[in-house]
């Protein structure tokens, strides 16, 4: 399968001494729009997998630098705020609970990764000041990210009888939903399918290879299928669009589509893979890869390999041609999965 050189300029554009600025006006960066902690947060996930390839110094200052953002808007109470303007002021009293779920994923993904003393110390005070908050959400998304880092932090911890008991909590907080919500003929966890939906599937695959509870591992497999079924279509993979979602019994959303979806079924088909060894998922990884490559229901490149960034979406009319930093991330989260997709098929 081909796959582009991994290409950091777009990434390196909007990133500056702060952090990595939210949007752009095509290409150039938009100051008007300020910075996200879901954004630094997910650049900096970017920035470790990558380093864990290529052992570049200038990656390290890129990781400083998102991590220093994360230690900046985390509260003194260890919930976070998202949304700081170019000036540096906060333009919200606390974020979405999704946002401290990504937080927890990029830093419990840091752990255990040979950093220096200081990073390996940073992440994880971050790491366990902004938890218990994590804990208390209903969100299932945020549940779903936190714990996405708390089976990477246990991996770094395996005698750590705290972190594995809450792995146990929130998987078991999500086949909850599960049991009560699904249906023959739709197993899943809400009424509706919405954003990042893959990454609910995702977990419980993670959580299932760490504790080995067999219910984990079907309503793995049982919601990922749903949502393969649901979204590739005649071999294309055809995201549930934003603009009104797919709401049970209703009619499903096929625009805007977002690079995020693509890059959550890559993630999701990439550690269906690992746990199962069922090669079925590889095919399902590069169907969704594609879909940045032109295989998708417009035929449009979403990936700019002029620029190393990825345009913000395909709307009715066709691409959205800015490639702010949240479409240029997932690009580059999908594009590292496959690298670890094709080095796992390989063995």
């Amino acid at each position: 399968m081909y796959l582009p050189r991994v290409d950091f300029k777009q990434l390196l554009t909007l990133t500056d001494d702060t952090g990595i600025l939210q949007h752009s006006k095509f290409l150039i960066p938009d100051r008007k729009e300020g910075y996200t902690t879901d954004d630094n947060a997910r650049a900096l996930i970017v920035c470790l997998k990558y380093h864990q390839i290529c052992d570049d110094e200038s990656l390290v200052k890129l990781i400083r630098t998102y991590l220093s953002f994360l230690m900046f808007m985390q509260r003194a109470d260890g919930r976070y705020h998202n949304l700081l303007s170019y000036s540096h002021d906060f333009l919200d009293e606390v974020s979405s609970d999704d946002s401290l779920g990504r937080v927890l994923w990029s830093c419990g993904y840091a752990l255990g990764k040979n950093h220096s003393e200081d990073l390996n110390l940073t992440f994880k005070e971050i790491f366990d000041k902004a938890l218990p908050w994590a804990m208390r959400s209903s969100a299932p998304r945020a549940k779903a990210l936190a714990l996405l880092g708390l089976c990477h932090y246990f991996k770094a911890f395996p005698m750590d009888d705290n972190a594995r008991s809450n792995i146990m909590i929130l998987a078991e907080g999500l086949l909850k939903r599960y049991n009560e919500e699904a249906a023959p003929d739709w197993p899943w966890f809400e009424p509706y399918l919405t954003y990042i939906n893959a990454k609910l599937s995702q977990v419980l695959f993670k959580a299932y290879s760490i504790i080995g509870e067999e219910r984990y591992l079907r309503v793995a497999e049982d919601s990922f299928n749903f949502l393969i079924r649901t979204q590739i279509l005649e071999g294309v993979f055809v995201p549930i669009g934003n603009d009104g979602w797919y709401v049970k019994g209703g009619q499903r959303a096929k625009y805007d589509q977002q690079p995020t979806e693509s890059a959550c079924m890559v993630e999701t088909a990439t550690t269906a893979f690992h746990v199962t060894r069922d090669e079925k998922y590889i095919k399902i990884a590069r169907i969704a890869f594609d879909w940045f490559l032109g295989k998708n229901s417009k035929n449009v490149e979403v990936y700019n390999p002029k620029t190393g960034g990825c345009y913000d979406g395909i709307t009715p009319q066709g691409l959205n041609l800015n490639q702010g930093s949240e479409s240029t991330i997932c690009y580059l989260l999908a594009r590292l999965e496959m690298e670890k997709l094709n080095n796992l098929s390989k063995k």
